[in-house]
């Protein structure tokens, strides 16, 4: 069995030398699993085969290890479970491809072969700095861009942005949603082949761009990330922006935030007359700020989610 599994293994190998991985320094190392993940993303289907068939693998090795056959494979049988590592590491995936006890299982017994001098970092392997904050800045980018390994570029920009887009979804409901939506449709195109890695990069790099500016107009309208939030709620409407202005909706987002701030309780959303009654005081507010009344319940809907979501951070701090 565990020879099968090797050999099924190897096979997505198919004309990969990872030679480097077990006879090289560190740097080597470096380089051959970085190529390596290049090599597994550019096939079709890839990343789900790597990760189901060395899960398999690592539980056939576990199960026949001390055999001397067992130990002749246990170099490579390292270098694919490196391999499988990084693409679990830096990917994006809800799906799990059995269970991690077999590979802490296999590092134990692996990690007798070789001793590597570091912990094999995607990032350094690749010749760009990690973000120390956040992925927007232009150097970064930059770096992502030149990747030789474009497949794996766009593994890595795409986890980067959905923490990026994720820890936005805890403050605004629009942009989570305007962003993730971006970032979805980009990599269904690549997933579908309809466009390249590079093209992907480009397109992620570009939404990245956007997120970066979102961030920028909340500070130019002098906005806490709060009142931020519900001002992006309100300006979903175009004709609001045209009527009102940035100035006089960044008024209204204060004041609605005001209201919901003192009318929040740990279980108002569970509550129908609590619901109904801040749906009343929204309404007044924004008739009293002379808000366009033709997407008026559309506006107010999206108020009500984004207080939804504040009231989860008011009443966790």
């Amino acid at each position: 069995m565990l020879l099968e599994k090797y050999e099924i293994v190897s096979s997505l190998f198919h004309g990969f030398d990872w030679s480097g991985f077990l006879h090289g320094g560190f740097a080597e190392m470096q380089s051959t699993v970085a190529d390596g993940v290049e090599h597994i993303l550019a096939l079709e289907d890839g990343k789900k085969r790597l990760l189901h068939q060395v899960s398999a693998l690592s539980k056939a090795f576990s199960l026949a290890v001390p055999h001397p056959k067992a130990l002749e494979i246990r170099d490579d049988v390292a270098f694919f479970q490196e391999v499988r590592a990084q693409i679990v590491k830096y990917g994006v995936t809800d799906e799990q491809y059995g269970p991690e006890s077999y590979d802490q299982a296999i590092r134990q017994i692996v990690e007798r072969a070789i001793v590597p001098e570091g912990v094999i970092d995607i990032f350094e392997a690749a010749g760009i700095q990690k973000p120390d904050i956040s992925i927007l800045s232009p150097q970064f980018l930059q770096g992502i861009q030149a990747m030789p390994q474009k497949n794996l570029a766009v593994e890595l920009l795409r986890k980067l942005l959905a923490d990026e887009i994720k820890t936005r979804a805890r403050k605004s409901v629009v942009l989570s949603e305007k962003f993730s939506e971006m970032l979805e449709e980009t990599i269904k195109k690549y997933q579908n082949r309809t466009i390249d890695a590079a093209k992907v990069i480009m397109e992620m790099m570009a939404i990245a761009e956007e997120i970066k500016q979102a961030d920028q107009r909340g500070e130019d309208l002098g906005l806490t990330s709060d009142e931020y939030a519900f001002y992006t709620a309100l300006a979903e409407n175009e004709s609001a922006i045209e009527v009102l202005g940035d100035e006089q909706l960044a008024v209204i987002a204060r004041k609605v935030l005001d209201v919901v701030r003192n009318n929040t309780t740990i279980d108002w959303t569970e509550k129908k007359s609590v619901r109904a009654n801040l749906r009343r005081m929204v309404k007044r507010v924004l008739k009293h700020f002379g808000y366009p009344p033709d997407k008026q319940e559309r506006a107010v809907e999206l108020v009500i989610q984004q207080a939804e979501l504040s009231a989860q951070e008011m009443t966790a701090d």
